[in-house]
This record gives C-alpha cells, structure tokens and sequence, in this order.
C-alpha cells in the first residue's frame, strides 16, 4: 500500500526542490543588481508614470457591483432546483412553495432597493 503513495511523494518531493531553488536563486542573483531611482520606478508600457495609479470610482459604481454579485449568486442557487423541478414536484409541492419564498426575498431584495435609489446613478 505505501509504494502506491510513491508518486505522489516524488512529485511533492519535486515540487518543493523546485520552489526552494526558485527563491534561493532569486535572492542569488536578485542581490547583485544595483539599485537606482530609475529603476525602482513603476514601469508602464514605456511611459514615465505621472499622476495616480488608480482613477477613482464612484460609490455607486461599487453598489452596483455588490448588488449584481448579489443577484448572480442567487440565480446560480435556482439552477439546481430548476434542474431537479420534476423530481421535486412529484413528491409534493414543498419545493414549489420554497422556490416561491425564495424568489419573494429577493423581489423584496431588489424593491427596497430600487426605493433607496442604489440604481439610481444621477443621485
């Protein structure tokens, strides 16, 4: 039964050789370079990095996106039940009924915030 695992632990074996032989000749040959200010410097496509690196982004533009990550998250919990509806419907309407509360949570969901105005992109 051990020689079955042998594989495995060459490989592991292997792996960790390489990542530790890796990090040893980086810090090798990563010491010996010299450092100056124009190297340290942010490379960008061959242009000289000028202002902020990041723009930044309305809150609403954030909102946004956790709410569509939200509603996507949902849709991929009523796939399986969609899947399985037959299955479920022949032994009763539970699934039905549970699926229905489900979807009226996340009406409820997208109502309040519709009202709160988190879509609203001019407020």
């Amino acid at each position: 039964m051990p020689e079955d695992f042998l594989p495995v632990l060459f490989q592991v074996l292997i792996a960790l050789g390489f990542a530790v032989s890796t990090l040893s000749l980086s810090i090798v040959f990563g010491r010996s370079a010299k450092r100056t200010a124009m190297k340290d410097t942010a490379y960008e496509c061959g242009m000289l990095p000028i202002g902020d690196g990041a723009p930044r982004f309305s809150v609403k533009f954030y909102l946004v996106a956790m709410l569509f990550v939200i509603f996507d998250i949902e849709v991929v919990f009523m796939y399986p039940w969609a899947v399985q509806f037959r299955d479920l419907a022949s032994e009763g309407a539970t699934a039905l009924v549970s699926m229905a509360g489900f979807a009226g949570i996340l009406v409820f969901a997208y109502v309040y915030a519709l009202k709160k105005g988190a879509l609203n992109w001019k407020s």
